[in-house]
């Protein structure tokens, strides 16, 4: 077998060839001063051209099919600041393919700037809203405003926005040393927001967020046992990770090809066009030995011809021998599929390590907490 041809069944065994999610940068600049953010250009605004969504729209169509549209995600930076007018001009070059069916507009979003215009907006181009809230005000203090103000005040006038224009949506919540032994009060809370699902991202470093204090592996999975707990007793709630779970051990069940699942390679496009691979979290990261991460730029190529040369790049080579020592090495990769691209660098510097804070209180922890769950019932 030729170098060439081992090099792309390396990649292809692991990362899929055509991205289900594409993630889009309509602008930096964000509103909010959260203290665990990890973007390192939110102070800035720099909106993407209309070149350049015109260049992704075009990269867009390359993936989308009948009965498979490709989800496009507006997420890191704030991007209601832009204004209605401003974001439609933007999402303009996409909306052929949204009314044939072939994308789907999602937005992540602080809701604090989100009122009756962006409403009538978000519903007339049938956007999937995710909104960033930590819990109730007590454990949401650090998603702040300008001058430290609290922006509890302001992301619930934004849902009850939503509410009153009957817009769906789902929740992700940072998970800190303060609120990982709350569990059940944020629960609780985002039951009585009306959302249909709730993420939990239990505090790491990334980006530029390396210096704050995170949750330990003990303290996950006590979070993660009593999170499970209360799954069982309540409904009208999904719980991301604990969804993932149930769908893992069904596959276990059945057969049903859990294992062979490949990693969507989410191409991630600045709104400069640049365009990262396997973690949005590096786009915008100075990096030199790896070429900022940079798979290239929409202005220049598709992301199509992109994702054909990306096996040639320095990072995603390591990231893949990264994964290969995971399989080889760690009783958790069947559900697990292996640490996440940006986790190994930001705790690393590297992406051919193994094992990562992420993996043990995101993944593992949450395995051990059902088993002791599970052992716990035996018992008793």
């Amino acid at each position: 077998m030729r170098e060439g041809d081992h090099v792309l069944g390396r990649y292809t065994r692991r990362i899929a060839t055509q991205p289900h999610t594409l993630i889009a940068q309509a602008d930096p600049l964000c509103n909010l001063a959260c203290s665990y953010c990890y973007l390192p250009f939110k102070i800035r605004r720099n909106p993407m051209s209309d070149e350049v969504a015109e260049a992704v729209a075009r990269s867009a169509a390359d993936f989308a099919s009948p009965g498979a549209p490709i989800d496009l995600v507006w997420h890191a930076g704030e991007p209601t600041t832009l204004g209605v007018p401003r974001f439609g001009r933007i999402i303009a070059p996409f909306e052929e393919l949204r009314t044939e069916g072939l994308l789907r507009h999602f937005m992540q979003t602080n809701a604090t700037l989100i009122d009756d215009r962006w409403c009538e907006f978000l519903a007339e181009h049938e956007f999937r809203i995710g909104v960033s809230i930590d819990g109730p005000a007590a454990l949401n203090r650090h998603r702040a405003a300008a001058g430290g103000r609290p922006a509890f005040p302001l992301i619930m006038k934004g849902i009850d926005r939503l509410r009153s224009h009957g817009i769906g949506f789902s929740v992700i919540a940072v998970v800190t040393t303060e609120s990982i032994t709350h569990p059940e009060d944020l629960l609780d809370f985002f039951v009585s927001l009306g959302c249909a699902s709730v993420g939990f991202n239990i505090e790491e470093q990334e980006g530029v967020n390396s210096a704050r204090p995170t949750p330990t592996f003990e303290q996950a999975v006590e979070f993660w046992r009593r999170t499970i707990t209360w799954t069982r007793r309540n409904t009208g709630l999904t719980v991301r990770e604990v969804d993932r779970l149930g769908g893992y051990l069904r596959a276990r069940r059945t057969g049903d090809g859990w294992l062979s699942t490949l990693i969507d390679p989410i191409p991630t496009i600045s709104a400069a066009g640049d365009v990262v691979l396997l973690s949005p979290e590096l786009a915008d990261t100075t990096a030199p030995a790896y070429d900022d991460f940079r798979a290239g730029n929409v202005l220049e190529q598709s992301i199509a011809s992109m994702l054909e040369n990306a096996r040639r790049l320095k990072y995603v080579d390591e990231f893949l021998t990264g994964l290969d020592r995971c399989e080889e090495t760690c009783e958790f990769f069947g559900f697990c599929r292996g640490a996440q691209a940006g986790n190994r660098y930001f705790e690393t510097g590297r992406f051919d390590t193994t094992e990562t804070s992420h993996c043990r209180v995101s993944k593992q922890a949450l395995v051990v907490a059902l088993s002791d769950t599970v052992r716990e019932e035996h018992a008793a």
